[in-house]
């Protein structure tokens, strides 16, 4: 069952992520990509995500894969990380029956492209299994394609990156198996009959074994199609069935720290943690001032920029939005503060609002955008500007629904220096906390610096 366009407008994706290659790792992949964007003959390279499973060490009554992270599923993180990678032509999936249909709006929902869906089996290698017998080209008006190169991967290991993929894919072409491998982190012990110790491990002599892996495909396929019903049932590394049944030695390859499997529910706050703090690297200030009240802006941009050190903030005017707006997207800017100085209207956020939500940047992440409001109390009725700052709470109930979250925040000007200077602090402070923990429990709230 073959779900999403093969290719067309989406979210903006980052390009080939290759750090951590070095010397002929790094020529090879280049070749390799070199080949895949040119169109010429570069190996044709499918992945496998059995994504079956219950999740009973997490805890909870939804399957693992399906808990949301910000919101969205687990899965689609896993599936993002693999799309993006050009040179893997189809993704099968293999989910249970009565997961189908959720699986399905996953798909069309974030836009997923290049899936295919599968019935899991009540196994891991059995649901492996069946995402290998749907690329064999042996089933029924399958579109798919036989690959020379398969990746195996687990659907609950967001964090891949595309350099340890293309690791494992070039050394699985060389070798016809390849895995990725980490430091072992405690000492393995075996007990005895007793429960007492037998013997352990020298740690440093062994490693523990992660995803992803990648084989050839007639290497994997036929090793699954020689398995015995034992290791189908109990087993749950296919390197050890490229050995058994097909004598063939996988590659180790180092992996990075990010290949981490989401098991327990604690992993769950993990991975929302590092989602946020990589959606927050980049900050779109836009004012709408006049030239004589721009430098209250640019105090604020200053003491934004050393509140979230390492994060790049750009800055132009607010009327302008619309026109740099794909610019932005491709920069995956997710955060936005629109800088308002002696103004309660809504108005110029109210224009970004509406491209963002024409732009599809929120399809996969939270965007956050933030209302500032530097105005003089003395100068108009509070309740008359009250009135205006309040209808945040209605924008911000409509743009919620598109992933987008509003906020506004509000800062008396002018001021004497001192005065004024803290409340930029402030200022600073609320739009970095709004940014870094993007609550949607705070959706629609003024607050004030």
């Amino acid at each position: 069952m073959e779900l999403g366009p093969p290719g067309g407008a989406g979210p903006a994706e980052p390009g080939p992520r290759l750090r951590g290659l070095r010397g002929d790792d790094r020529a090879a992949s280049a070749a390799w990509l070199s080949e895949a964007s040119a169109g010429r003959r570069a190996p044709s390279v499918a992945a496998v995500l059995p994504a079956g499973g219950s999740g009973e060490r997490m805890g909870v009554p939804t399957p693992k894969q399906f808990c949301p992270v910000l919101e969205r599923p687990l899965i689609s993180y896993t599936l993002q990380a693999l799309e993006r990678v050009c040179w893997i032509k189809d993704i099968v999936v293999a989910v249970t029956g009565e997961n189908m249909e959720v699986m399905k709006g996953i798909v069309q929902r974030y836009q997923h492209k290049r899936i295919s869906l599968v019935e899991a089996g009540v196994t891991r290698h059995r649901s492996i299994f069946n995402g290998l017998k749907a690329l064999a080209e042996d089933q029924p008006n399958s579109k798919l394609c036989r690959p020379e190169v398969v990746i195996i991967h687990d659907a609950v290991r967001p964090f891949v990156e595309e350099d340890v993929l293309l690791k494992v894919a070039i050394a699985a072409k060389e070798h016809g198996a390849a895995g990725a491998i980490r430091p072992l982190v405690s000492t393995v012990i075996s007990p005895s009959a007793d429960g007492c110790l037998d013997h352990s491990l020298e740690r440093t002599s062994h490693r523990a074994s992660e995803m992803p892996q990648a084989f050839l495909f007639d290497v994997i396929y036929e090793a699954y199609q020689q398995c015995s019903d034992y290791d189908l049932e109990f087993g749950t590394e296919c390197l050890q069935l490229a050995l058994k049944y097909c004598h063939t030695k996988a590659k180790l390859v180092e992996g990075s720290p990010d290949l981490w499997k989401v098991t327990y529910k604690r992993d769950l706050y993990a991975a929302e943690s590092i989602i946020k703090e990589r959606i927050s690297q980049q900050i779109c200030i836009l004012m709408d001032a006049k030239e004589d009240e721009e430098h209250v802006g640019r105090c604020l941009e200053e003491m934004l920029k050393k509140e979230l050190n390492h994060v790049k903030v750009t800055s132009g005017a607010l009327c302008h939005a619309g026109r740099d707006l794909q610019q932005i997207i491709l920069e995956q800017c997710y955060n936005f503060v629109c800088v308002n100085v002696m103004t309660s209207d809504f108005e110029e956020t109210r224009k970004l609002l509406n491209a963002l939500e024409e732009s599809n940047l929120s399809i996969l992440y939270p965007v956050v955008v933030i209302s500032v409001h530097f105005l003089d109390y003395k100068l108009v009725p509070f309740g008359q500007k009250m009135e205006h700052l309040m209808q945040i709470k209605e924008f911000a109930k409509e743009v919620k629904k598109r992933n987008i979250l509003l906020c506004g925040l509000l800062i008396y000007y002018p001021q004497d220096e001192q005065k004024l200077q803290e409340s930029l602090r402030q200022g600073a402070t609320i739009i970095a906390t709004l940014i870094k923990e993007r609550s949607f429990g705070l959706v629609g709230q003024l607050m004030v610096a």
